[in-house]
């Protein structure tokens, strides 16, 4: 069973900088990780994902703000959030998924084509 857990995050200014941590229970090697939120009344969105190869894409929203990285040799991914604004306020949840795959296949524990989520950490962001 792969279970995520979120690190971080809690109350911060305006402008301000924070981290949040994400750790897997299973390797991470292969695995696209990233970053989703979802701020009360609205849906939850994208913020930041990582490929195996380290390639990451970012909503436009936090573009030049936020910064993923990953380290596998820890099974862990990172987001460094800079420059907070009040509508950074959301629940930041941590996801993972094996997409090399067919689906119902296996590796390192992950079903391929299946989301897995950490139970997220709240993020606050006072003006």
């Amino acid at each position: 069973q792969v279970q995520l857990e979120e690190s971080g995050g809690g109350l911060v200014q305006a402008g301000g900088s924070t981290r949040l941590s994400c750790a897997a229970s299973r390797s991470v090697f292969m695995i696209t990780l990233g970053w989703y939120r979802q701020a009360p009344g609205k849906q939850r969105e994208s913020v930041a994902t990582i490929d195996s190869g380290g390639a990451a894409n970012y909503a436009a929203s936090v573009q030049g703000r936020f910064t993923i990285s990953r380290d596998d040799g820890k099974n862990t991914v990172d987001l460094q959030m800079n420059s907070l604004k009040p509508e950074d306020t959301a629940v930041y949840y941590c996801h993972a998924r094996y997409t090399y795959g067919p689906t119902a296949s296996t590796f390192n524990g992950y079903y391929a084509g299946m989301d897995y989520w950490g139970k997220g950490t709240l993020v606050t962001v006072s003006s």
